[in-house]
């Protein structure tokens, strides 16, 4: 099966998803924030929505719009600090509401399924670039700001107290997840994105590691879930989000039996 191109094309996408995904996976978690994750893939939904209509690339549009409600999360964090929850609750609201009215007008004229549900029929040459793009200026974004991301999501009054531009960097951060969320749309699908960006960090998080080492476990337990997914995903001839899912969870569970048998 490796012979066909769009199987090379969606491996190579879930490469790049395996390694940003569980990265900025690690830090949501720790900082109490993985829904932060869906709100922004149900944000995506409504970027490629627009996309679909105006006729630009919508992973591009999904990127835009996913950008601007990370920023607006972080925005209404100073007027919602002991309701974190809720401004998820906005965001997505505001764009689910923006997305449905869109596809309900009939004119986004492509299988909107194919985005909530992934596909790898239909990773593009033009895409796999978009992504590639995507994927490497967010990894040399978090190569960056890994030192300061560490301190502020163990101690974020402490990094104020250092001189850590703490609001700077949390604006950059919502930047690069909203990146992660649109480069995974085309293989995840909008439904299933947060399943990548919190299942790998939960079975590595069962290893008691330190955090690098915790972080390295996430992108290898993120790229067996992707493949495997993947690979069986053709196999059964099912969208792949949901077989990445289904693979994440079922891998977690080998590691909760093992570390159950080991003590």
């Amino acid at each position: 099966m490796l012979q066909y191109g769009f199987m090379q094309n969606a491996i190579i996408a879930g490469v790049f998803i395996a390694i940003l995904c569980p990265a900025v996976g690690v830090f949501l978690v720790l900082k109490r924030y993985s829904m932060m994750g869906d709100a922004l893939s149900h944000a995506s939904f409504a970027g490629v929505a627009l996309g679909l209509i105006l006729g630009y690339n919508p992973i591009i549009c999904a990127f835009i719009f996913t950008s601007i409600c990370g920023l607006l999360i972080e925005f209404l964090r100073d007027y919602y600090k002991k309701y974190a929850e809720l401004i998820l609750v906005i965001v997505m609201t505001l764009s689910i509401g923006i997305a449905i009215t869109l596809i309900s007008t009939g004119k986004t004229n492509a299988n909107v399924n194919s985005y909530l549900f992934g596909s790898i029929l239909t990773v593009s040459k033009n895409e796999l670039y978009t992504v590639f793009a995507l994927s490497i200026i967010s990894v040399i974004a978090l190569s960056l700001l890994y030192n300061h991301l560490l301190y502020i999501t163990f101690d974020e009054n402490g990094a104020k107290i250092a001189g850590v531009k703490v609001r700077l960097i949390n604006y950059l951060f919502a930047l690069l997840v909203g990146a992660t969320v649109s480069v995974s749309i085309r293989i995840m699908g909008i439904l299933v994105i947060s399943s990548m960006i919190a299942m790998p960090v939960a079975a590595a998080l069962q290893l008691h590691k330190g955090f690098k080492t915790t972080l390295i476990f996430s992108i290898i337990f993120g790229f067996i879930d992707i493949v495997v997914g993947l690979f069986l995903s053709y196999f059964i001839n099912s969208a792949p989000g949901g077989t990445i899912a289904l693979t994440s969870v079922a891998l977690l569970l080998v590691v909760l039996l093992s570390k159950k048998t080991v003590s």
